[in-house]
Order: C-alpha cells, then structure tokens, then sequence
C-alpha cells in the first residue's frame, strides 16, 4: 500500500486516523518536550486526549453495534401486512420471507424482514430519496451478505413507520451491495414490545401502539 492509498484508507476510518494522528502527536510532543517543555508537553496532552476520544468513540460504537451483521438477499416479494388490535400483522409472501410496506421520513419503501441482521439496512437510492444520510463522523463496517462481504456506511433514520409501529432515531447502515433491497434488523424489532411468528403470520406488537400509517 502507497503514500495515497494509505491516506485514501484512513479518510474512510476516521477513528484509525483519529488514533494514529493521536500517536503522532504524542510522540512529537515527547520529542520536543526536552528543548520546549510546555509546547511539548501541551502537544503530548492533546495526543493524549485524542487518544481517549478515539477509544470512547469505538466503545460507543461497539455497544451500538455487534458483530454477525448477516443479511439474507432473496428475491423481491409483495408483503401484506394489517394492523389488528395493538398488534400489526404480515402475511408471509410467496418467497417464505416477510415484506414490509413502510415509510421513511414520510417516504414509502419496501423492507425484508430479517431476524439473522443486527442493523437495519438501506439501499443507496432509499438512502437518496428518503434524505438518510451518513453520519458525520464516517465509519465503514464490513458485512456479510448472500452476495459476499460489502462495505456499508453508518446512518441514523429520523423516522421509520409501518402499521402501527414508528421507530425514531433508528441506526442503520447504507449499503452498496444490496442492489434495491432494504432490510428490517434486529435493532428495530429488539425495541418492539414482543415480536412472533404464527404460522405464516409475522406478529409485531409496539411498546405503544401508533395510528396506521396512511391513516388520520
């Protein structure tokens, strides 16, 4: 790996760049501490702090985030979903999977729900046309999916809706690799009140119950 490519690969892990440019100044500052204690030593702790942030950083995020993020691809199916009761109930498609017709900042996807994925993940075009940006302090993480291991950035839906379910500051990664398809994971479903399987009926039943969506 090159000069470039190795600027290239820290400018998408910001947090390994934060922690090298850390290093650096650490050691700067312990080399010039002996001809200018207090530039050194000023510069030592600014190393050091950014040493500290790096690692708080990464800590936050692995308590957000776990590893075994896999995500199933299958084909597109048509889901079917109601909202009986406090409950919002989806039919099984035709695919053996179950879809979600949902809105993300008031706008309408499509959404595969997987119990095998740790975060919910969008396409690149959802991501551009429900405005879901990346986080400002990029991070890539890796992922496994039927198609192979991809990168995927961090994001943060305002708001996903379906049924009578509203999930609010949601994370969730953007995902190159999953070609049109959107996912559904278990960051969203561990926040639901219950959430089971009957028969070929998947049955989600929210903390608190929200007006169906596409209705007043």
């Amino acid at each position: 790996m090159n000069l470039h490519e190795t600027f290239d690969f820290l400018r998408e892990q910001p947090l390994l760049a934060l922690a090298v440019g850390a290093i650096f100044a650490v050691t700067l500052g312990g080399m010039i501490k002996r001809a200018t204690p207090r530039l050194g030593g000023l510069i030592q702790g600014l190393g050091n702090l950014s040493l500290v942030a790096a690692l708080l950083l990464t800590i936050v995020q692995v308590a957000r985030l776990t590893t075994g993020n896999d995500l199933a691809l299958p084909q597109i199916g048509l889901p079917e979903q109601r909202v009986t009761g406090g409950e919002t109930r989806i039919a099984m498609s035709n695919d053996g999977h179950f879809w979600i017709q949902a809105k993300i900042n008031g706008e309408p996807y499509r959404f595969l729900v997987d119990t095998g994925a740790t975060l919910t993940a969008l396409s690149e075009s959802t991501a551009a046309g429900a405005q879901v940006p990346t986080q400002q302090l990029r991070q890539s993480v890796m992922m496994k999916t039927a198609n192979g291991t991809i990168r995927a950035e961090l994001a943060r839906i305002d708001e996903l809706r379906f049924g009578n379910v509203v999930a609010r500051d949601l994370d969730a990664v953007i995902a190159p690799g999953l070609g049109e398809t959107n996912v559904i994971g278990m960051n969203l479903l561990s926040r639901l009140a219950s959430w089971r399987v009957e028969g070929r009926t998947l049955v989600l039943v929210p903390n608190h119950p929200q007006v169906e969506a596409g209705k007043s």
